[in-house]
């Protein structure tokens, strides 16, 4: 296939469906999340459109004023904190659950802002969760 032929393909797709690469509005938007909602059911196969779709929509997600004050929090939270808080959700923990770190005093402390995460805190939580230990600075 040539690229003209690729470049009408594209053309054509966003002609019909011109929020895929750009948001202009709220019905945009919720045009995007229906069709991320289907093209995630075969994730390997729509990977590409995918990715151009979550870029359209994370744009807009920056500069929507319906979410102004919701980046505004997320810019504001100590990331270690935020990231903490995220893993206790994802992974249905309570501070009791934590021994790693230390006792349910500290952790609570750790995620009510009172205390920071030190190095040992983080290298723990890597350890146990195999993550990447910059996503906590």
């Amino acid at each position: 296939m040539g690229f003209a032929m690729i470049k009408k393909k594209a053309h054509d797709l966003f002609e019909k469906a011109h929020f895929i690469s750009h948001i202009d509005n709220e019905d945009d938007y919720e045009n995007a999340l229906v069709l991320m909602d289907e093209l995630i059911e075969d994730y390997d196969y729509n990977r590409p459109l995918i990715e151009v779709l979550a870029v359209s929509i994370e744009r807009w997600e920056d500069k929507s004023k319906e979410f102004s004050d919701f980046n505004a929090r997320i810019k504001s939270l100590d990331s270690g904190r935020a990231i903490l808080k995220i893993l206790m959700e994802q992974h249905r923990l309570g501070v009791d659950d934590l021994p790693e770190i230390g006792s349910k005093s500290l952790i609570s402390k750790i995620i009510n802002n009172k205390r920071q995460l030190t190095l040992a805190h983080i290298q723990a939580l890597r350890k146990k969760f195999k993550i990447d230990p910059a996503l906590f600075f």
